[in-house]
């Protein structure tokens, strides 16, 4: 995938939050009601290659993200993360970042958060 067929470098969806060098909106398959992306505005395909400046203008919009939701859907949790790679799952080759709220109840036991991504691995 190139930036000119980048559903993420052209996003034809409302904008939550924006910054020099990132834009955040809601994802479009989203795993709970919130779910939104932070992405940075030049094309790069995970966030190990972000500048310095575009990793710390990011994340100032997960935290821009984190204070919308609050107020907008009320979560009692979140999920923050990114997939890198093939083998962990990405699937649009432009960087991005999840924020996922959470809430009581969604899931039977969340303990373990993000470390479900490998099945059976969540409880220690």
């Amino acid at each position: 995938m190139n930036q000119a067929t980048c559903i993420f470098c052209t996003p034809n969806r409302e904008i939550l939050a924006e910054n020099a060098s990132g834009l955040a909106f809601f994802d479009s398959f989203p795993v709970s009601r919130g779910h939104a992306l932070v992405v940075p505005k030049r094309h790069v395909m995970t966030i190990f290659e972000m500048s310095e400046e575009e990793y710390t203008d990011c994340f100032r919009l997960v935290l821009a993200l984190r204070d919308l939701l609050l107020a907008r859907y009320s979560p009692h949790g979140f999920n923050v993360g990114a997939n890198c790679g093939e083998a962990a799952g990405q699937s649009v080759w432009h960087a991005h970042i999840h924020v996922i709220p959470r809430y009581k109840g969604d899931v039977p036991e969340p303990r373990g958060g993000v470390r479900g991504v490998v099945p059976g691995k969540a409880s220690y």
